[in-house]
């Protein structure tokens, strides 16, 4: 199997940490937010990482899906809890398209005239 992933996480903390150094406040919030979500152990870490790759995926941002993929599996999620988790993406970009279209529709509607 070709390590696309490994090569995307690889690339993805070359790009930060260069942006890191000329953003610095931006950098320190965005950890300090990231961080504030593990606080108090509501969740344990297989269940953050399973939420956080299946937003990862809504979100469509690939340097995220690489973070938490190699994350969750880190943190012991099976493969059966990681396809359910991005089931529940696959369901919730769904109903969002859904929702978002009866919106469109509502535009159209009004728009008519």
């Amino acid at each position: 199997m070709e390590k696309k992933w490994f090569g995307e996480l690889t690339a993805v903390v070359k790009r930060v940490t260069r942006f890191n150094k000329v953003n610095a406040p931006v950098a320190s919030a965005f950890h300090k937010l990231e961080a504030a979500t593990r606080e108090g152990n509501v969740l344990d870490a297989k269940t953050h990482e399973l939420i956080s790759l299946a937003v990862a995926v809504t979100t469509r941002c690939d340097g995220c899906i690489a973070a938490h993929a190699g994350a969750a599996k880190r943190a012991g999620a099976s493969k059966e809890e990681v396809a359910a988790a991005l089931g529940t993406a696959i369901a919730l970009n769904a109903g969002a398209a859904y929702v978002y279209s009866s919106r469109a529709f509502e535009a159209f509607e009004e728009l008519e005239a």
